[in-house]
């Protein structure tokens, strides 16, 4: 009963979107990709903020649900029964009666299983679609055939784009660049390799006086110039790849280059994605706890590595979710990353066992690795272990919860709600 009524709800809000869609007419940015969605996304919405009234997916509602609530500026009712008709009373209220309603849509959109695309690409059309990043065992996998068929599911996107539409592909990964030949749309292609239109280099970590590391710096390459970008309080090639498919777009609509590179100095970057935080005992910490994928985590590791700093790094991993039958050697892949970036590592959950046996393989001392059972466990042993100057990255998927394991570590505990992923009651009731 209760999956029939979502159901119900889910289409109705459904024909509720395409109505409000077809009365005030945005233009529609819809992005896809397993790596690298939402802060895609936030990069994207800095960038056209800045000649637009703009509306963003808040938090990640890129699911069949998530795209009408974000259409329809709608909340999540959760179970609530109350919400869900109030929601769908706002729907209505929307198309009958003019409202002042966003001229842009930047819209994320997930895929959880088989067919999800599909019917996402029935009724939802684009004006730009942006394609991140896929990998060789990207996440939801283990609900799919093969790695073919995934690929296959994320490009039916391409299908919303309307005639005269622009699609941004992430020039870095083959499998993504395989969909430019998917349609006859003018593409723009982002990344390090050659041959990308918007082409990054020369990015690193900066630091203030007092060695303690700020942001990233890079340069971008195209259209005739070669122009710095700085982005503040975050680490991770991820953030320079969200922004060189927003300064895609940039360039794809024509707008001011200057001013898409000034937006993205300080853009709004969500908790739980490469951020960093201020620790107890004058550590510093790596918070990526908003999920996890052996691409994304490889990545995270090699920022951990390249931070100069004179504590010990410390790598706190949790399993890996969703990947069938790629999950023992996929933990254990990383296992070996972390012999090369780390110092320590505490791994929390039963699949990290694997990453803990990597990384001994690999030549890690047994002493230097710990593991728990839960996020909160480690939270705890860190709480002691911790010396100044110590860099810490957490990193898991969601189920993990590996944001409790930073809350027992944050300095500021004060502002955690806004600090830390997953702060709101739901979260918080479900453990």
């Amino acid at each position: 009963m209760k999956e029939t009524l979502k159901k119900i709800i889910t289409y109705i809000l459904r024909i509720e979107s395409r109505l409000v869609l077809w009365r005030y007419k945005p233009k529609v940015v819809a992005i896809t990709g397993s790596v690298g969605k939402t802060s895609t996304k936030d990069a994207v919405f800095a960038v056209i903020s800045e000649i637009s009234y703009v509306r963003k997916s808040e938090k990640s509602y890129n699911s069949e649900i998530g795209l009408p609530l974000t259409i329809l500026g709608c909340p999540n009712g959760w179970s609530n029964p109350y919400i869900w008709f109030l929601n769908i009373l706002k729907g209505l209220w929307l198309f009958l009666y003019p409202h002042k309603y966003p001229k842009w849509l930047v819209l994320e959109v997930g895929i959880g299983k088989a067919g999800d695309m599909k019917r996402t690409a029935s009724w939802l059309k684009s004006d730009v679609v942006i394609i991140t990043a896929i990998g060789e065992t990207p996440s939801h996998i283990e609900f799919f055939d093969s790695h073919k068929h995934l690929v296959e599911e994320k490009s039916q996107l391409i299908k919303t784009l309307k005639k005269n539409g622009l699609l941004i592909l992430n020039n870095d990964d083959d499998h993504v660049m395989s969909m430019k030949t998917k349609t006859k749309n003018i593409t723009v292609t982002y990344g390090f390799q050659e041959g990308a239109d918007l082409r990054g280099s020369s990015d690193s970590i900066f630091y203030n006086d007092r060695g303690v590391p700020e942001g990233l710096i890079f340069r971008v390459d195209g259209a005739g110039s070669s122009l710095p970008v700085v982005i503040e309080g975050v680490f991770g090639r991820n953030h320079i790849y969200a922004s060189l498919g927003a300064l895609a777009l940039a360039s794809g609509l024509k707008l001011n280059m200057l001013d898409a590179i000034h937006k993205l100095k300080n853009y709004n970057v969500p908790p739980g994605r490469m951020r960093l935080l201020k620790g107890i005992k004058d550590s510093f910490i790596i918070d990526d706890t908003y999920n996890s994928s052996p691409f994304a985590c490889e990545s995270a590791l090699k920022t951990l590595g390249e931070v100069k700093l004179v504590g010990r790094k410390i790598a706190v991993l949790g399993d890996m979710l969703e990947l069938g039958k790629h999950t023992e050697e996929a933990h254990k892949n990383i296992g070996k990353f972390v012999k090369e970036n780390a110092n320590v590592l505490i791994v929390v959950g039963p699949r990290s066992q694997k990453i803990k046996e990597g990384a001994i393989e690999a030549g890690m001392d047994m002493e230097s690795v710990f593991d728990f059972s839960s996020s909160r466990n480690a939270g705890e042993f860190l709480d002691d272990f911790i010396k100044k100057d110590d860099l810490i990255l957490v990193k898991g998927s969601q189920g993990m919860r590996m944001e409790h394991t930073v809350e027992a570590i944050l300095e500021d505990k004060k502002n955690k709600k806004e600090l830390l992923v997953r702060q709101d009651d739901e979260w918080k009731n479900k453990i």
